[in-house]
């Protein structure tokens, strides 16, 4: 994975075959490295462990942009790409649909998770502003009527590790 570290900043034109199988595997191994990192950030979201998921973020950020820049390059030469390194094109097209597969489930993960924390967030400030009165108490109670509790002003807790 040594490739992923390259900066694809320069923008060569690709002159033969060798520089193209070159750049088609460079893209290969940032997008490889880039969709582990979001393969591992979908399973923590599955298993809750958000604040791990969470620590993913710089590093996938990082891939993503040599990814692009990759992408950038593939595109300024692809007509000597398609020319010179076929297969490998063929392959490149292969894997980034195959990781658009896997941003789609990520994406799934992440908006089912934050669809049930607000939920919970939703539910929790239900119960905490639902008012508790006793009983005996209220206008249709025959002790003390008209008398009312106070709304539950009971401690809340929450917990940052959901």
């Amino acid at each position: 994975m040594a490739a992923t570290g390259r900066i694809l900043d320069e923008r060569p034109r690709i002159a033969g075959a060798g520089e193209a199988r070159m750049l088609v595997e460079t893209v290969l191994e940032s997008l490889a490295a880039l969709a582990h990192l979001v393969g591992e950030e979908t399973e923590l979201v599955r298993a809750g462990r958000l604040p791990e998921a969470m620590t993913r973020e710089p590093r996938k950020t990082e891939l993503a942009g040599i990814y692009m820049r990759g992408v950038e390059q593939v595109k300024l030469n692809a007509v000597a790409l398609a020319r010179f390194a076929p297969e490998q094109v063929k392959r490149l097209k292969e894997a980034h649909h195959a990781f658009q597969g896997l941003i789609e489930t990520n994406q799934i993960v992440l908006a089912t998770a934050r669809a049930v924390s607000e939920s919970m967030i939703r539910d929790l400030a239900a119960d905490a502003n639902r008012p508790m009165r006793a009983n005996g108490y209220g206008p249709t109670a025959t002790v003390g009527a008209g008398v009312f509790a106070r709304p539950n002003s009971g401690p809340l807790v929450v917990s940052r590790r959901l």
